[in-house]
């Protein structure tokens, strides 16, 4: 019998570039599910997916990202960050299932001036943050078995990011501002979906010591660069001659207010699973050639 390996949010980001790697894992049986397959926020619905399924691991890339819209929507995205996390870890309990989990940079107060630990001390300062922070806590409450990897400003070829709205915008126009004053790292979907399934392979390894690597992880690219920084590499790399303004984050106002720094420390996630990051630059020209 394969293992099989659940993935929610299989039409985000995330879910997408996993279900494309998918194909290279052969001893395993994927279940790709989105919202419409699998509502996280009902449980009775999640308790008949474990009957049927009993999946070794869930995988859960389902959130509700819409980071401004969050802070008058609280109650959609309370559900689907927090208390959906807290179901499938009571599930999985039942199951034995190991659950994988994806949080965010925005969990920290962005007041800092050294890359984050995991331990380091959470302070939310918009509600998307809080919600991935009760979300995180709520799975790790409510079942051993968890792996939180908190990720920051990720990207990918599919959906709406970053990248792809920069590629947009210095198609449709001569210049664009872009805020100088917000300093992280990015992420390729990719590289995230590929260390998940190195996570995947090392938890199934009968030579790993698997009994303290529940946790919470750190995962990005390497690199510290500002959003100003990322827009000037997208424009270059794609050969775009739009002009890019560096302005303060005071002339871009949105509804949740954004950390000033939040670079992540990622030196546990390589010493505990043996992954190797990539450098931002190189992982956003595979990005770019695959949008080609």
């Amino acid at each position: 019998m394969k293992p099989t390996i659940a993935v929610a949010g299989s039409k985000g980001q995330l879910g997408w570039e996993i279900q494309q790697l998918s194909g290279s894992l052969e001893h395993f049986n994927f279940i790709f599910c989105d919202r419409e397959e699998l509502d996280l926020t009902n449980a009775a619905k999640v308790e008949a997916f474990f009957q049927q399924h009993r999946p070794a691991f869930f995988i859960n890339c389902a959130a509700y990202t819409a980071v401004d819209k969050a802070e008058t929507e609280q109650e959609q995205a309370y559900k689907v960050n927090a208390e959906a996390p807290g179901v499938l870890a009571r599930e999985c309990a039942k199951y034995d299932t190991t659950l994988i989990g994806f949080s965010t940079d925005y969990v920290f107060d962005g007041e800092g001036k050294e890359p984050l630990v995991e331990d380091a001390a959470t302070a939310p300062i918009n509600y998307y943050g809080y919600t991935k922070l009760a979300g995180e806590q709520l799975a790790l409450n409510n079942w051993q078995k968890t792996i939180i990897l908190r990720t920051s400003w990720v990207y990918s070829s599919h959906g709406h990011n970053f990248v792809k709205t920069m590629l947009r915008l210095m198609k449709e126009r001569e210049e664009i501002n872009v805020v100088s004053d917000q300093v992280g790292s990015p992420t390729y979907a990719r590289d995230l979906a590929e260390a998940v399934f190195a996570i995947v392979g090392k938890l199934l390894d009968a030579q790993f010591p698997v009994q303290n690597t529940y946790s919470i992880y750190h995962y990005s690219n390497e690199g510290v660069i500002t959003w100003f920084d990322f827009a000037v590499a997208i424009r270059d790399l794609a050969g775009l001659d739009c002009k890019v303004n560096a302005i303060p984050s005071s002339q871009f106002p949105t509804p949740a207010k954004r950390p000033t720094y939040s670079v992540l420390d990622k030196k546990k996630i390589g010493s505990v699973f043996g992954i190797k990051l990539k450098d931002w630059k190189t992982s956003l020209q595979q990005c770019l050639e695959g949008l080609k």
